[in-house]
């Protein structure tokens, strides 16, 4: 029901917005691989566009309408918002999603050398299938942080002519034992150990012990100007190497990484760039930790969110406790996540006449959580219908999807936390196939509609 294929629906200049949306997607698939690098990268831009710091515009007096705001913390998560013309009180609007991804962190003593060659022992972060991440080029992303303060961005194993790092496979020919196994452990955590070198240092004498380990330690020094301690306080993440892609024969789907959720993520920020002047203010919302229960300083369980708006209320000049609580409560919310989208090859999994089809619009999910809605928001059918009639209104192609069969899993998002404040909010995505794999699938025609979904919301929505 209301789902039809929403490449049937353009014309030629939607077709060519789309085509352009897409390309914009891939730069920014390719630029933002860690939470830290999307943050970089929708920084840098807003506020080439004339987004300002709350410092800037408490230096300027204050905002108004119209005015467009960025803020930060710990180089992790982000808001933007553009001020509207309703006291902030009366409540606002705003899309949210996370910008981290499945991966494997570097752990903190990580470098060793064994049988030859040095490893960089690693901590998956997130729901993997482990056997996925074996034998597929990877490449490391994060910061290493020193002693003095400085902060040493590291990026290697994207640029085409740098080479990239692996976990090995065991051959075929001796894994009799291994293919037994249940695939959740057919490899082990503790054996996604990435390949980081083979080569002794120069020089050194033959029975010279950890002479490869001191050669990686000692293009470290070249390359970033750390030592073996500094990792320590560092921050890497291996992720599977090489640029986001156009898929198929006809170029009409995105293969990637990191599509959970940076594609609603992308859509959001794609969204909020075209509003001024609005009634409400407009937020959006890049959260960090989601894959691990949005936990933390930067997750959505932290008082960023509401810090974030009492920060704006106060520069607005209506600020109190009270009115917090109201704005929060009478805010409307998208929880922009993907959801899993209608695989034949695996189609004992879905219920099909609720499942998300590739390339039939946004998905709206009711609710998530697992078998009996556990850990589920579970919107209001008031609400639901409230979002239908915007998006009908604004010629969004959407469909009404759930996470898979009821006993079959499921999975949570941010929504149940906004919803604490009140607010209502219902969970609103792009279906993906191979969600949470090394490489995911997403149709550009439903990036497309979600920019537009996420427009109409900002543009019409009212309590």
């Amino acid at each position: 029901m209301h789902k039809k294929e929403a490449w049937k629906t353009y014309d030629a200049a939607a077709l060519e917005e789309l085509e352009a949306l897409s390309v914009r997607y891939r730069d920014f698939l390719d630029q933002g691989k860690t939470e830290r690098e999307v943050v970089r990268y929708i920084t840098a831009r807003a506020q080439a566009l004339g987004f300002k710091t709350l410092e800037e515009a408490r230096a300027a007096g204050g905002v108004k309408p119209g005015d467009r705001i960025i803020r930060s913390r710990m180089g992790k998560i982000l808001m933007l918002a553009v001020i509207g013309t309703d006291p902030m009180e009366k409540g606002m609007n705003m899309v949210g999603a996370h910008i981290d991804s499945p991966r494997l962190d570097v752990k903190q003593n990580p470098l060793y050398e064994d049988g030859g060659m040095a490893y960089l022992d690693t901590h998956y972060y997130g729901g993997i299938k482990k056997y996925q991440w074996i034998a597929t080029p990877l490449a490391l992303h994060g910061v290493i942080a020193k002693k003095d303060g400085t902060v040493v961005p590291v990026c290697f194993g994207e640029d085409p002519s740098e080479p990239v790092l692996v976990i090995s496979d065991l051959l075929i020919h001796l894994s009799g034992k291994q293919m037994e196994k249940k695939g959740s452990v057919v490899i082990e955590g503790e054996d996604l150990n990435v390949i980081v070198g083979g080569k002794p240092l120069e020089g050194a004498k033959d029975d010279e012990k950890d002479a490869v380990k001191k050669n990686i330690l000692k293009l470290l020094k070249d390359r970033y100007d750390v030592e073996e301690e500094d990792l320590l306080s560092a921050e890497l993440e291996v992720v599977p190497a090489g640029h986001a892609r156009e898929l198929g024969l006809d170029a009409s789907m995105i293969l990637a990484y990191g599509q959970d959720d940076r594609v609603c993520a992308f859509a959001q920020w794609e969204a909020v760039l075209q509003i001024e002047n609005p009634k409400r203010t407009c937020l959006a919302l890049f959260t960090d930790k989601e894959e691990i229960g949005s936990v933390g300083a930067t997750g959505s369980e932290s008082r960023f969110f509401e810090n974030t708006v009492a920060e704006l209320m106060d520069l607005a000049g209506g600020y109190s406790e009270l009115a917090l609580r109201r704005a929060l409560e009478n805010t409307c919310v998208l929880s922009a996540d993907v959801t899993a989208g209608f695989d034949p090859i695996y189609a004992g999994a879905f219920e099909k006449n609720n499942a998300a089809f590739i390339g039939s619009g946004i998905g709206i999910n009711k609710y998530t959580g697992s078998r009996g809605k556990s850990g589920s928001n579970d919107a209001n059918a008031e609400y639901l219908a409230r979002v239908r009639k915007c998006f009908d209104e604004a010629g969004v192609d959407f469909q009404l999807a759930e996470l898979g069969k009821v006993d079959q899993g499921g999975g949570g998002t941010i929504a149940y936390i906004v919803a604490n404040y009140g607010a209502e909010v219902v969970d609103c995505g792009v279906a993906l196939l191979s969600m949470h794999a090394p490489y995911e699938v997403s149709s550009k025609a439903d990036v497309y509609e979600a920019m537009k979904a996420y427009r109409a919301f900002y543009r019409t929505m009212d309590r």
